[in-house]
């Protein structure tokens, strides 16, 4: 006992009993942020994909999946597959062909992946083109002041709009323009998978919403 008070008062003396401290038994690790840190991918700790998304915010996200929604998104990785355990379909829209060829290749058969240039808007456009509309829409890719001008007529009736990293001032005009058709905010700020930085994911949503706010 008095040896292990003495290791740490040592680790404490220059400043890395907390660190350590936070590796060995703490909230992130529990969330698996250490793995994900180092392997620069969203995993939790047993190495399961997950959205790239501020951990309170999957937190709060994930019991209130259901098995019949259908989820579109802009944008795609880890996040598509952690989706499509969840819920009934995932169509998702990448600009980038590198990418969406490395993630088309990993997809089960209830998730979808197209690729569109953001020329003419046809990356922001996908959305309405799908002829579809969703319970969930995401918004975590490029262009994305547009992508949400083209998001709200293509949800039901009880959807929800999931917008990451809303605190960024490029992004306020779209913001203000689903304040603008009656949609309210919640913002779950905290740390996210890879990175060490707070940030923030943001769900809109009106009265009667499917996750049931």
């Amino acid at each position: 006992m008095l040896m292990k008070k003495l290791f740490w008062k040592i680790l404490n003396g220059f400043k890395l009993g907390g660190p350590i401290q936070l590796y060995i038994n703490s909230q992130l690790k529990e969330d698996g942020w250490f793995n994900t840190f180092y392997k620069k991918e969203s995993v939790d700790k047993n190495n399961n994909p997950i959205p790239w998304y501020s951990y309170s915010f999957i937190k709060f996200l994930e019991p209130r999946l259901k098995k019949e929604f259908s989820v579109f998104e802009y944008g795609s990785g880890n996040s598509t597959l952690w989706f499509s355990k969840r819920v009934k379909t995932v169509k998702a829209v990448e600009h980038d062909k590198n990418w969406y060829e490395k993630v088309k290749a990993n997809l089960p058969a209830n998730a979808e992946i197209v690729y569109r240039e953001r020329e003419n808007n046809y990356y922001a456009k996908e959305v309405s083109a799908s002829e579809n509309k969703y319970e969930i829409i995401i918004i975590d890719g490029v262009d994305r002041n547009n992508c949400v001008y083209e998001s709200v007529n293509s949800l039901l009736q009880n959807g929800v709009i999931i917008f990451d990293n809303s605190e960024r001032e490029d992004y306020k005009s779209s913001i203000e323009f689903l304040f603008s058709q009656g949609f309210k905010k919640i913002d779950f700020w905290g740390m996210c998978p890879v990175t060490p930085i707070n940030t923030c994911t943001s769900v809109f949503y009106k009265d009667g919403n499917c996750l049931g706010i």
